[in-house]
């Protein structure tokens, strides 16, 4: 169901889309409710070609309460903009009231209807339904995405009116229902973006862009739906830890209903009068935001143009947002641990397999080393020792020592001691010690200095693994809970002002999981603006490897290729370099539609970050 702004499901293009009544375009698949017996659920409608607009039927005269209802349902899931067949089942005053855009609720299968319960006589002019079904997600008003479980259980109102003695709905829930397999067919995943607020003292001068997902409906002009879902500011969750440089109250101008490229794909955005005095530079932040938004979607669109009123506000081509892009960093080499416990590195644009030691104490191999991480700029790098008790961290330049172990770990056990490490953009660094009698996540400010503990109220269980996504907004955290299996949980990392020592208090809050059907997870990295590559058990079953969404939902497009007995797996941020992984085989990769291949052998392998 989702999108990455990067490769796979993410920049799609633009799609002619085949206009068709519903007469000769049906929803295939929806159970007709019979006029009487027992009655059925509307199955979810089986996938279609997403090329072909789908349109529901209005009420028949005449028809029934039941198939009032499930025509009702089938309405949902058709490509009406404004749901205005839909409105045809509902008496006026329902109408009036129903916000279809509230939420959508997913169900595993279509919604089943339960039994009718007459009026109080037999003959009356009302009748109700109940609506059942296995919850699996929640779509809320802001179009965020959120995993959801248990039962459904909604009740639908039907009256007769006195006059035209036709069925309608007059009292139903709010916001839309629909089936799994009907969600995937009319919703997809979009990123749209803004910036980072919470930017610590480090080595970033630009801004980083953090990817904020929403599902939109796939063929109701999405275009015009994600600059709307834009200027109207980021999800809750992540509201926290980002800015946009709209300012409040800008929207688009009034009468603008869609928003199209011209045949040199520029797109050009009319807003209202409160961006009228904005500046230069904030204006061209405004313009990268829509630009990283809409390729997310598209690539049909490679420059964007500002209007307020009857003034040019700024216009930017993709080549100049993306110097306002400090999350993303073409990485040079691939980096993983020899035979001879040196840090090597291989280019990212070579095909051959050999690998040169780094410069500096890592690529002299005098420490055994268990984990490794690289700086975003490639300059620096932490490693665990081979014991996981102790983290070193040393410049990438020939001549440089190990020095002292910047942290230690005071566990008995080796499996209770640090966690591989993990850079953020700002150049801090993130490792947990599991040791049991004080399990800590910890930063390391630039890498060095005293570990600052960093607080994670919400955390129920110990981390096994951390992975700093490259906007140093998020985090990525495998937990385990007591003997329970591992889970894949994303945080968001709130910085607050500095306290009286002049240290900053930092914290991850909004704890949610990324992968609610796996039942176990042993490996994990960022594959992107807003994806993750998990490796993990689903309950009962073998090992398994898949993308996942950071709201907990499953990307499109294909899973990687199966691969056994994997110990690590890294990605970078474009999906144009390969995943790498550490498996019983030694080390191998996985270039984009192929098989996996062996590349040498060795461990740990990792992209800066």
């Amino acid at each position: 169901m989702g999108a990455d702004r990067e490769g796979g499901a993410g920049r799609r293009p633009m799609r002619a889309a085949t206009y068709a009544a519903c007469g000769a375009v049906l929803l295939a698949g929806c159970a007709s409710m019979p006029d009487s017996g027992d009655l059925r659920g509307v199955d979810s409608t089986p996938r279609q070609d997403t090329q072909v607009r789908v349109f529901a039927m209005p009420p028949q005269d005449d028809a029934q309460p039941s198939d009032i209802v499930s025509g009702f349902l089938e309405a949902l899931t058709s490509d009406d903009p404004n749901y205005s067949t839909a409105r045809q089942y509902l008496t006026k005053t329902a109408s009036q009231t129903w916000k279809p855009g509230l939420s959508s609720t997913v169900l595993a299968d279509g919604p089943g209807i339960g039994p009718n319960r007459l009026g109080g006589r037999e003959g009356a002019d009302d009748l109700s339904f109940t609506l059942t079904g296995t919850r699996v997600a929640n779509v809320d008003e802001q179009q965020a995405y959120s995993p959801a479980d248990g039962p459904y259980d909604a009740p639908v109102h039907l009256t007769r009116d006195k006059k035209t003695k036709q069925w309608r709905i007059d009292r139903l829930p709010q916001g839309v229902v629909m089936g799994k397999s009907d969600f995937q067919r009319n919703y997809m995943s979009v990123n749209k973006y803004y910036f980072a607020s919470n930017a610590a003292a480090g080595t970033t001068t630009q801004p980083a862009a953090v990817a904020d997902p929403v599902y939109v409906r796939r063929r109701v002009d999405p275009m015009t739906q994600m600059v709307r879902s834009l200027l109207n500011g980021p999800t809750n969750w992540l509201d926290h830890v980002v800015r946009t440089s709209f300012p409040t109250g800008t929207a688009l101008k009034n009468g603008v209903t869609t928003l199209a490229p011209d045949d040199q794909n520029k797109l050009t955005v009319p807003l209202n009068e409160k961006a009228r005095r904005v500046g230069q530079g904030q204006c061209n932040e405004m313009a990268a935001q829509l630009l990283f938004t809409l390729q997310s979607l598209t690539p049909a669109v490679d420059q964007v143009e500002l209007q307020s009123g009857n003034s040019r506000l700024c216009s930017l081509r993709e080549t100049e947002a993306a110097t306002a892009r400090g999350s993303v960093q073409q990485p040079g080499y691939l980096y993983f641990i020899d035979n001879k416990n040196r840090l090597v590195r291989m280019g990212t644009g070579s095909s051959s397999p050999k690998a040169e030691p780094v410069d500096g104490a890592f690529g002299e191999g005098d420490k055994e080393l268990r984990s490794v991480a690289v700086s975003h700029d490639e300059d620096k790098a932490a490693a665990v020792s081979g014991d996981g008790k102790e983290l070193y961290v040393a410049s990438l330049v020939s001549g440089d020592s190990l020095g002292t172990p910047v942290l230690t770990s005071r566990a008995k056990s080796e499996q209770d001691r640090l966690t591989a490490p993990s850079w953020d953009v700002h150049g801090d660094l993130w490792v947990a010690d599991r040791a049991p009698d004080n399990p800590r996540l910890l930063l390391l400010e630039q890498g060095k200095g005293e570990p600052l503990a960093v607080k994670v109220p919400e955390l129920d269980g110990r981390i096994r693994d951390v992975r700093v996504a490259a906007d140093g907004v998020r985090i990525a955290l495998v937990v385990a809970k007591g003997s329970k299996k591992s889970s894949l949980l994303i945080g968001r990392i709130e910085r607050r002002q500095e306290t009286a020592e002049g240290r900053p208090t930092v914290s991850v809050a909004g704890l949610h999981s990324a992968t609610p059907e796996l039942e176990d997870v042993t490996a994990m990295s960022w594959a992107g603006d807003s994806r993750l590559v998990v490796v993990g058990r689903e309950q009962g079953g073998l090992q398994t490897m898949r993308y996942a969404q950071v709201d907990g939902s499953t990307p499109e497009g294909q899973a990687p290729a199966a691969l056994s007995g994997i110990k690590e797996i890294t990605a970078a941020e474009s999906d144009r370099l390969p995943l790498v992984a550490d498996s019983e085989d030694g080390i191998v990769r996985l270039p984009s539609g192929g098989q996996w291949q062996k590349v040498t052998d060795g461990a740990a392998p990792v992209y800066p970050g």
